[in-house]
């Protein structure tokens, strides 16, 4: 029996071993550097050779997975915890006691993972006496350079000194780490509280915000789905598209509208987007879906059924490595439940054929995605209906474009919009009272959204907001 369990486990080691990718087993090797000796580091060039070299050395255990859940949740590749039999909270929960990583080592991989394909460029050039040129990444550098003995926990100045003529955003992340070891470290000398550090270590987070000053500002798509088979059309929607246009590239976004598309044209969009290499050096990504829903889906223009979470599922992390790190805005003008009267010029973007009284179908409401950096802004909340007009467009859209040219050269940070964006929304109605609408936006940000004010350039002209 004991044998057929360590079977299993070993099994459980080697499924993982297969969706893990170049760059992560380097991440990997890396964030274990302080654990295990360089000597017995070098020949590992596979995850299965890690998690050997782990178990010797009686770090990891059938009993005892924390340490590769650990690792896994530090390179955000949440979804493999569960074949451990771990979730992202349950990490998140045993962190404080259980922690392995030192946080210098942390932070060096978070540098890793901000820093552009051209500021790592930038980088080599100018260290390019001191280097082999066959370091191809930059946790490749770091490592060289703590070989070499200039870097070190207690020594961070030459990369203090590479990273200051590359990136204001690189050096805050060294100040951040540096000022809460210096918190810990009085923290420990008056003996205050651990509560206390962790207080200044969120208090520390809350102010981070993502960072906006890539080489692009990121790609924009739009759906915008207006004809269909059987079901209503969608008068209106177009001003919908274009008005979000205007917005995202006043923002700076590269925009797309794909009209009309089909269940298989959507997906192949989706796919090819998450394959794009001008995510690696955007600031962030953002995909806007209008056409009729129901409840946790919405619908292609051949009227098939696309669950929500499919969606945003083409940009996980282990789906889009260029993502990683950046936020990831969705955003749905598509009704979410049971449909309702409509008005003379309004109308709900609910699943209704022509001359078809209600919407009976229910769909599974799994819409937000588990890991880190998305946002979802829903026109609605489950179970009820989008409003739409049909020469302004819908009330949601409106508003969100609204706010955005009004609150972004005010440099409020995305969710901030979007309370307001729920304000307007419930302000609208139809003459009788009977059509009322309040967004919902689902998120799993960990730093703020804040877009930089185009520089010179005034917000897109106003129409006729609703």
């Amino acid at each position: 029996m004991e044998d057929d369990n360590n079977v299993k486990f070993h099994q459980k080691l080697l499924s993982i071993d297969e969706k893990l990718e170049r760059e992560d087993i380097e991440a990997l090797i890396f964030l274990c550097s302080d654990l295990i000796s360089p000597k017995n580091l070098q020949h590992i060039e596979s995850a299965h050779q890690l998690f050997e070299r782990l178990m010797k050395e009686s770090l990891l255990n059938e009993e005892d997975c924390f340490l590769l859940a650990e690792l896994l949740f530090l390179i955000k590749q949440h979804y493999l915890l569960p074949k451990i039999d771990y979730t992202k909270e349950q990490v998140l929960n045993e962190l404080s006691t259980k922690r392995k990583i030192s946080p210098y080592r942390i932070m060096l991989y978070n540098l890793s993972e901000e820093i552009t394909n051209e500021e790592f460029k930038n980088i080599k050039f100018l260290v390019h006496k001191d280097i082999p040129k066959t370091l191809t990444s930059f946790l490749s550098l770091l490592k060289h350079m703590e070989k070499q003995e200039l870097l070190s926990e207690n020594n961070l100045d030459m990369l203090v000194t590479i990273c200051e003529s590359v990136s204001k955003n690189l050096i805050k992340r060294i100040n951040q780490y540096k000022h809460e070891e210096k918190e810990k470290k009085l923290s420990l000398t008056s003996g205050t509280a651990n509560r206390s550090v962790e207080a200044s270590a969120e208090k520390n987070m809350e102010a981070v915000k993502y960072r906006m000053d890539h080489k692009y500002r990121g790609r924009c798509i739009i759906f915008n789905n207006y004809e269909f088979q059987t079901m209503n059309y969608r008068e209106g929607s177009c001003k919908d598209a274009d008005d979000l246009r205007s917005v995202f590239e006043w923002l700076g976004f590269t925009v797309t509208i794909h009209h009309n598309t089909t269940e298989d044209e959507m997906k192949e969009i989706l796919m090819l987007c998450r394959i794009d290499p001008m995510h690696q050096d955007s600031d962030c990504f953002v995909c806007c879906v209008l056409t009729h829903g129901e409840s946790g889906c919405v619908f292609s223009s051949d009227e098939k059924s696309i669950a929500i979470y499919e969606l945003t599922s083409y940009f996980m992390a282990h789906e889009c490595r260029g993502l990683i790190n950046k936020p990831k805005l969705f955003f749905f003008q598509a009704c979410q439940g049971t449909d309702i009267q409509e008005g003379v010029f309004l109308q709900a973007d609910a699943k209704k054929a022509k001359n078809s009284l209600s919407v009976t179908k229910n769909i599974p409401q799994r819409c937000i995605p588990k890991e880190a950096d998305f946002l979802l802004g829903m026109a609605t909340v489950d179970g009820c209906s989008a409003i739409r007009h049909r020469v302004r467009g819908s009330w949601y859209i409106q508003a969100l474009c609204h706010q955005l040219k009004r609150l972004v050269p005010r440099q409020e940070d995305i969710l901030t919009i979007l309370t307001v964006v729920n304000n307007d929304v419930s302000q609208q109605g139809d003459l009788k009272g009977t059509m009322k609408q309040i967004p919902q936006p689902a998120f799993t940000l960990l730093k703020k959204v804040i877009f930089p004010v185009p520089p010179d350039d005034p917000p897109p002209a106003e129409e006729n907001f609703l």
